[in-house]
Parts: structure tokens; C-alpha cells; sequence
């Protein structure tokens, strides 16, 4: 990793970490790609998110009330309920049903943990780790083995395995192989779905950005007048918040929706 390429923040997290870390990779043997800066930019940001995670709900739980709640606390519930039923306990309980209340804790969290990271990039000087696609497959990773293991646990490894042999015994070794590569495809779907949009979406804000304040200050170097024609330019970055708002609470919505229905899916009574 170049240092033109680090990000202040990672330089920070490495400055912290970067000591124990390299011991940890040698006791792994594992060789990093820098030894200066062994924690990459993603894995750095990852952390930030955890940390600014942590912080903000500490404060948001010392100020919660059922009385008089806040702004922020009412922002946090329409997450995960509101009236269009689009909050992640109601797409929960609309797709998985009975008990759905056990499963809110993980998924909200990775929807949550995701919109976090979509919206990092917005903050100048970070950037969003689920546009590296390592993030969004731990993600993927997680969802996968969680409503599988739900699945078994709910119906039985025998009768879960069922499930990928199909209704007709004849094709039943065909049917496992097409059913097995259609779960692993799943994993697939939910990575490759949240990486592209997010490294695009973020590509796209980068160099928008930068090209509007290039012409910015071209205008500006003509005449004092060129300063106020560049006010017309200068609201793109502004659509482009906007836009990339949007595609971070799409994407990190299409996860959670995805994964409650393949939740739904392990834990349907024709299992």
C-alpha cells in the first residue's frame, strides 16, 4: 500500500495497532502487504465504524425516554418500525412471522453496521469499507451461516437436508447439486450486489467532486466574476450527497430485506 494511498485515519489506527497487529500476523504467519502500515484502509475505517458505533449508542441509550423522546431516538425507531412497514423488525415479522423477535438483534445490526459504512464516505477524508468487497462478504458470511443454522435447528439436519433433494426422487441428485449451487450463489448476490454499487457510487462522488472543484477554481483564476459563475457547478456536489445518501440507504435496505427473506425461506413449515 502506497502512502499517497493511506488514509489518514488508517495512518492513526496503524500508529495504535500497527505493533500488535504484525505480531499477530507473524504468530499467523501471515506477511502483510506493508509492514508500516499492515492495517489496510478498509479494515481501519472498519474499526472507525465500530468505535463511532459504540460512542453513539452509549449516548442515545443515556438519553432515551418513553415520555419525551428525542430527534435522534425517533430517527433510530423509525428503523426499525415505522408506518410504511419498511423498518427491518417489520420486514422481520411480515417475512419470517412466529418468533421473528429472536432474529432482530443480528440482522438489525448488520443493517445498521452497513448504512453506517455506505455513509462514511460522505465524511471528507474516509471512505466506505463496504465498497471493498472483502467487507460485504463477511457480511454475506454471517447472513449465510445464520439463517442455515437457524434452518437445521429448526426443522432438523435431516429434514433441512431434504430441502435440496426436490419432491421427485428420480432427479434428487440433480435437484442437491442445483439447490446447493443456488445457496452458495446467495452469498454471491448479497456481496457482489453491496460492493459494485458501493465502489461505483463512491468512484462517481470522488471524481465528480474533485472535477467540480478543478473547474471552481479555474473559473475563479479568469476574474473575481468567475467566482460567482462557478456557484452553478458547485451545487453538484451537493446532488451528489444526496444521490449517495440514497444508494447507502438503498443498498444497506436490499441486504437486510435479502437476508430476512432467506431467513424466511430456512424457516418455512414446508421445510
Amino acid at each position: 500500500m502506497g502512502e499517497e494511498q493511506v488514509l489518514g485515519v488508517t495512518k492513526l489506527v496503524n500508529w495504535l495497532l500497527a505493533k500488535p497487529t504484525l505480531a499477530l500476523f507473524a504468530l499467523l504467519h501471515v506477511h502483510p502487504a506493508s509492514t508500516e502500515y499492515p492495517i489496510p484502509n478498509f479494515f481501519a475505517m472498519e474499526l472507525v465504524v465500530f468505535a463511532f458505533a459504540i460512542v453513539f449508542f452509549l449516548w442515545l441509550r443515556a438519553r432515551m425516554s418513553a415520555e419525551r423522546p428525542g430527534a435522534t431516538q425517533q430517527c433510530m425507531e423509525f428503523v426499525l418500525t415505522n408506518p410504511m412497514g419498511l423498518g427491518v423488525k417489520d420486514l422481520i415479522d411480515d417475512i419470517v412471522g412466529h418468533g421473528a423477535e429472536r432474529h432482530v438483534p443480528l440482522l438489525g445490526t448488520i443493517a445498521i453496521f452497513i448504512l453506517f459504512c455506505n455513509l462514511a464516505a460522505l465524511v471528507p477524508g474516509l471512505m466506505s469499507p463496504t465498497a471493498e468487497v472483502t467487507v460485504p462478504l463477511a457480511c454475506a458470511v454471517v447472513v449465510f451461516l445464520y439463517y442455515n443454522y437457524f434452518g437445521i435447528k429448526h426443522h432438523g439436519p435431516a429434514a433441512y437436508g431434504k430441502t435440496l433433494l426436490g419432491p421427485v426422487p428420480a432427479i434428487s441428485p440433480l435437484m442437491a447439486l442445483v439447490e446447493t449451487i443456488s445457496h452458495f450463489a446467495r452469498l454471491l448476490s448479497l456481496t457482489v450486489r453491496l460492493w459494485a454499487n458501493m465502489m461505483v457510487g463512491e468512484m462517481i462522488y470522488v471524481a465528480f467532486l474533485g472535477l467540480t472543484v478543478g473547474l471552481f477554481l479555474f473559473l475563479g483564476h479568469l476574474n473575481p466574476v468567475g467566482y460567482i459563475s462557478a456557484l452553478v457547478p458547485i451545487g453538484i456536489p451537493f446532488a451528489l450527497i444526496i444521490f449517495h445518501v440514497f444508494e447507502a440507504v438503498l443498498q444497506a435496505f436490499i441486504f437486510t430485506i435479502l437476508g430476512t427473506v432467506y431467513l424466511g425461506l430456512a424457516l418455512a413449515e414446508e421445510h
